[in-house]
């Protein structure tokens, strides 16, 4: 555990579930070449991957800085089932770190159901068990809107981590009007992704969303908007 502006233990009552679940089988490693975030930008709305639909394919995202902005190297992989956001996100904030289990085994530690993963405590809790320590922290953003000092440490929080190697997974509430992209547009998304990357001068986030929504899988969006996305739930960092 390290130093914090703040830390709140309290788990959040959030239920992770797509709204449709549904089963898959994993898909291999796909045989395509590292993906260079480098390459596409750092503006909100910036789609950096896109079109990989099947559930379980894996794509490798390649570590990068410039001089306003961090990302880490991850093992990014599309939920298994429609109900596995929260494993799926927890191995992917994993990968940066070392081998992760399966989504079926975080599954188990993470007590996820199809009803979804309860709260973000649960993965704050399995994450710091399987890399040992206890670095993550469970913080909530109960206001919505968010109070300035909850956005103050949650921009800490991303910075602070993603210059450590420690990606974040959040809890967010997708509702229509303020929702990532190529989410659908009529219905409120309950939903876990993982944080691996910011830009200080854009004030973006780059987000790993294992549900693929319209095709998408690695994203941009404003820090304004993630900001607005977590209340009333939380976020593990």
């Amino acid at each position: 555990m390290r130093r914090r502006l703040v830390s709140s233990a309290i788990a959040v009552a959030a239920v992770g579930a797509l709204l449709h679940p549904g089963l898959a089988q994993a898909s291999p490693v796909a045989h395509t070449p590292p993906v260079s975030v480098l390459a596409h930008g750092t503006k909100a709305g910036t789609a950096v991957v896109s079109g990989h639909n099947e559930p379980g394919t894996r794509l490798k995202v390649d570590a990068g800085r410039t001089s306003s902005g961090h990302w880490l190297e991850i093992d990014y992989q599309v939920q298994e089932t429609g109900y596995w956001c929260g494993p799926a996100a927890t191995r992917i904030a994993l990968s940066a770190r070392t081998a992760p289990p399966s989504q079926g085994v975080l599954a188990g530690q993470l007590g996820t159901t199809e009803a979804g993963t309860d709260h973000i405590g649960q993965v704050t809790g399995v994450l710091n068990a399987n890399l040992g320590g206890g670095w993550y922290e469970t913080k909530e953003m109960p206001n919505d809107p968010p109070t300035q000092a909850q956005r103050d440490l949650l921009w800490n929080d991303i910075v602070f981590d993603i210059d450590r190697n420690y990606p974040l997974v959040a809890n967010i509430v997708a509702p229509p009007g303020n929702q990532p992209p190529g989410y659908p547009s009529d219905q409120t998304i309950y939903h876990y992704f993982t944080v691996f990357g910011y830009d200080d001068v854009d004030r973006t986030v780059l987000i790993a969303d294992p549900a693929s929504f319209g095709g998408n899988q690695i994203y941009w969006i404003s820090f304004d908007q993630l900001a607005t996305l977590i209340p009333p739930k939380g976020y593990s960092a």
